[in-house]
Protein backbone atom coordinates (compact mmCIF):
# COMPACT_ATOMS: atom_id res chain seq x y z
CA UNK A 1 0.00 0.00 0.00
CA UNK A 2 1.47 3.33 -1.04
CA UNK A 3 2.01 6.00 1.59
CA UNK A 4 -0.39 8.89 0.86
CA UNK A 5 1.53 11.98 -0.27
CA UNK A 6 -0.63 14.43 1.71
CA UNK A 7 0.32 12.90 5.08
CA UNK A 8 3.33 13.46 7.32
CA UNK A 9 5.16 10.54 8.94
CA UNK A 10 7.32 9.71 11.96
CA UNK A 11 10.22 7.29 12.25
CA UNK A 12 8.06 5.39 14.77
CA UNK A 13 5.58 4.63 11.94
CA UNK A 14 2.76 7.02 12.79
CA UNK A 15 1.09 9.20 10.18
CA UNK A 16 -0.49 12.62 10.64
CA UNK A 17 -3.06 14.41 8.57
CA UNK A 18 -2.50 18.01 9.64
CA UNK A 19 -5.42 20.41 9.29
CA UNK A 20 -4.58 23.84 10.67
CA UNK A 21 -3.79 23.44 14.36
CA UNK A 22 -5.06 19.87 14.68
CA UNK A 23 -4.11 16.50 13.26
CA UNK A 24 -5.57 13.04 12.86
CA UNK A 25 -3.05 10.35 13.81
CA UNK A 26 -2.77 6.67 12.95
CA UNK A 27 -0.18 4.01 12.27
CA UNK A 28 1.07 3.31 8.79
CA UNK A 29 0.21 0.31 6.65
CA UNK A 30 3.85 -0.77 7.05
CA UNK A 31 3.47 -0.80 10.86
CA UNK A 32 0.11 -2.56 10.71
CA UNK A 33 1.58 -5.25 8.46
CA UNK A 34 4.60 -5.77 10.72
CA UNK A 35 2.37 -6.03 13.80
CA UNK A 36 0.12 -8.65 12.24
CA UNK A 37 -3.54 -9.05 13.22
CA UNK A 38 -4.35 -6.27 15.70
CA UNK A 39 -6.50 -7.57 18.57
CA UNK A 40 -6.42 -4.72 21.11
CA UNK A 41 -5.96 -0.95 21.01
CA UNK A 42 -5.47 1.27 24.06
CA UNK A 43 -5.76 5.00 23.41
CA UNK A 44 -5.36 8.09 25.61
CA UNK A 45 -8.44 9.80 27.02
CA UNK A 46 -9.97 12.88 25.41
CA UNK A 47 -8.43 15.93 27.07
CA UNK A 48 -5.15 14.18 27.85
CA UNK A 49 -1.99 16.21 27.27
CA UNK A 50 0.49 14.49 24.95
CA UNK A 51 4.14 15.28 24.33
CA UNK A 52 5.86 14.52 21.03
CA UNK A 53 7.92 11.35 21.20
CA UNK A 54 6.27 9.94 24.32
CA UNK A 55 4.14 6.81 24.55
CA UNK A 56 0.40 7.57 24.54
CA UNK A 57 -1.12 4.19 23.78
CA UNK A 58 -0.63 0.56 22.97
CA UNK A 59 -1.46 -1.68 20.03
CA UNK A 60 -1.47 -5.42 20.61
CA UNK A 61 -1.46 -8.03 17.88
CA UNK A 62 -1.35 -11.79 17.77
CA UNK A 63 2.44 -11.46 17.30
CA UNK A 64 3.54 -8.58 19.55
CA UNK A 65 2.74 -5.43 21.48
CA UNK A 66 3.56 -2.07 19.94
CA UNK A 67 3.54 1.38 21.45
CA UNK A 68 1.78 4.39 20.01
CA UNK A 69 3.90 7.53 20.23
CA UNK A 70 2.60 11.08 20.14
CA UNK A 71 3.88 12.59 16.88
CA UNK A 72 3.23 16.13 18.16
CA UNK A 73 2.70 17.97 21.42
CA UNK A 74 -0.84 18.99 22.26
CA UNK A 75 -4.15 17.75 23.65
CA UNK A 76 -6.27 14.78 22.61
CA UNK A 77 -9.46 16.10 20.99
CA UNK A 78 -10.99 12.81 19.93
CA UNK A 79 -10.32 9.07 19.99
CA UNK A 80 -11.56 6.57 17.44
CA UNK A 81 -13.86 4.38 19.53
CA UNK A 82 -14.46 2.21 16.45
CA UNK A 83 -10.88 0.84 16.59
CA UNK A 84 -11.22 0.14 20.31
CA UNK A 85 -14.34 -1.92 19.57
CA UNK A 86 -12.99 -3.37 16.29
CA UNK A 87 -9.16 -3.35 16.42
CA UNK A 88 -8.95 -5.09 13.02
CA UNK A 89 -9.79 -1.70 11.43
CA UNK A 90 -6.13 -0.80 12.02
CA UNK A 91 -5.14 -3.59 9.61
CA UNK A 92 -8.06 -3.22 7.20
CA UNK A 93 -7.88 0.56 6.67
CA UNK A 94 -4.80 2.07 8.39
CA UNK A 95 -5.01 5.39 6.51
CA UNK A 96 -8.80 5.73 6.81
CA UNK A 97 -11.22 4.12 9.25
CA UNK A 98 -8.30 2.78 11.29
CA UNK A 99 -7.18 6.24 12.48
CA UNK A 100 -6.48 6.40 16.21
CA UNK A 101 -6.60 9.89 17.73
CA UNK A 102 -7.12 13.53 16.83
CA UNK A 103 -4.99 16.07 18.65
CA UNK A 104 -4.77 19.83 18.87
CA UNK A 105 -1.19 20.79 18.11
CA UNK A 106 0.85 23.19 20.22
CA UNK A 107 4.22 22.00 18.90
CA UNK A 108 4.86 20.06 15.70
CA UNK A 109 8.37 18.64 15.33
CA UNK A 110 10.00 18.05 11.96
CA UNK A 111 8.34 15.09 10.26
CA UNK A 112 8.99 12.95 7.20
CA UNK A 113 7.17 13.35 3.91
CA UNK A 114 5.85 10.28 2.08
CA UNK A 115 9.00 9.83 -0.01
CA UNK A 116 11.27 10.07 3.03
CA UNK A 117 9.12 7.58 4.93
CA UNK A 118 9.12 5.17 1.98
CA UNK A 119 12.94 5.43 1.87
CA UNK A 120 13.07 4.70 5.63
CA UNK A 121 10.97 1.54 5.36
CA UNK A 122 12.16 0.41 1.95
CA UNK A 123 8.53 -0.05 0.91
Amino acid sequence: MANPQELKYTEEHEWLKVDGDSAVVGITAYAAEKLGDVVYVELPKVGAAVVAGTVVGEIESTKSVGELYAPATGTVLEVNDAVVSNPELVNDDPFGGGWLIKISITDLPALLNADEYTALTGE
